[in-house]
């Protein structure tokens, strides 16, 4: 499998991404361990990873609810308009909104999905009335909320 920069990824490559998605703050010795690798040769794998862009920045995962964002909605929108300088102005709004965790621009009749976390359903009501149905780009909205996260996941299956 040949990824940017060409970068070739073998066996221990993947041993390495399974092992560190599950739990990116295990030591070099523990991960070595955990691979079957030396500490040495795991950290220049690494290093080699994050160079060929295939390892992004190592982050901790915050549980919604725990900080009082326990409604999950996915949201689907259309534009008026699909002309470029109003497709960025409109993908920088997005940008800058904390409670949008995922915005994928999508084919079909949708133009954008989005995976919205509020603190309760008026939470949501002020982000879509007051902000992202303002935009005078957006023509429609359909909402949708999670009743329950059957899987959720952030790790690729390498």
């Amino acid at each position: 499998m040949i990824m940017k920069e060409n970068h070739q990824i073998d066996d221990l490559d993947r041993r390495l991404l399974r092992a560190l998605q599950a739990d990116a703050g295990l030591s070099h010795e523990a991960l070595a361990e955990k691979v079957g690798a030396s500490p040495a040769s795991c950290w220049r794998r690494i290093r080699a990873l994050e160079k060929a862009g295939i390892l992004r920045a190592p982050v901790r995962l915050v549980d919604p609810e725990r900080v009082g964002r326990g409604v999950s909605v996915m949201l689907q929108v259309r534009l008026k308009s699909h002309a470029m300088d109003l497709r960025q102005v409109f993908e920088s709004f997005l940008r800058g909104r904390p409670e949008i965790m995922e915005c994928h621009s999508m084919s079909g009749e949708w133009d954008y999905l989005m995976r919205i976390v509020v603190a309760d359903v008026a939470d949501y009501e002020r982000f879509l009335m007051r902000d992202l149905l303002a935009n005078p780009n957006v023509a429609t909205s359909a909402s949708h909320f999670a009743l329950s996260q059957v899987k959720y996941t952030t790790a690729v299956p390498v």
